[in-house]
């Protein structure tokens, strides 16, 4: 009894650990984002207080950096740092999810800008 416990257990345990291997892979995608390096006076000087990363997919660093700059551009164009974009940017829609706000200090935001399968990823914290 014990003997089939035992295997009974084993089987189990690998069978797991074969789903769990097929799950970590995945479906295999066409195009992976591609991280693009950012100078500090870059990281400033794209419209937000730190643009802190950027990634792309489907298109070049330099067109995601354009781009970045100009959503915290049409973010701002209000006056005030802790403005909505709430058009596109070029052919660009992007979406954005702000997190850990300090209120009347500052706040970071993950953005998401797509034409068609294009991607751009930023991250940014903006003072206010």
């Amino acid at each position: 009894m014990r003997k089939l416990i035992g295997i009974s257990l084993a089987t189990a345990l690998l069978a797991g650990l074969i789903a769990t291997s097929a799950m970590a892979e995945g479906p295999q995608a066409t195009a992976s984002a591609s991280n693009c390096s950012l100078t500090s006076k870059e990281q400033r000087s794209l419209g937000a207080s730190y643009v802190t990363s950027l990634k792309v997919q489907g298109t070049s660093c330099a067109a995601g950096k354009s781009v970045t700059l100009a959503f915290n551009k049409c973010r701002t164009s209000g006056g005030k740092p802790q403005g909505k974009c709430l058009r596109k940017v070029g052919n660009w829609t992007c979406s954005e999810k702000r997190y850990d706000a300090v209120p009347g200090v500052q706040y970071s935001s993950k953005v998401t800008c797509t034409w068609g399968s294009k991607r751009i990823f930023s991250t940014y914290t903006q003072n206010t």
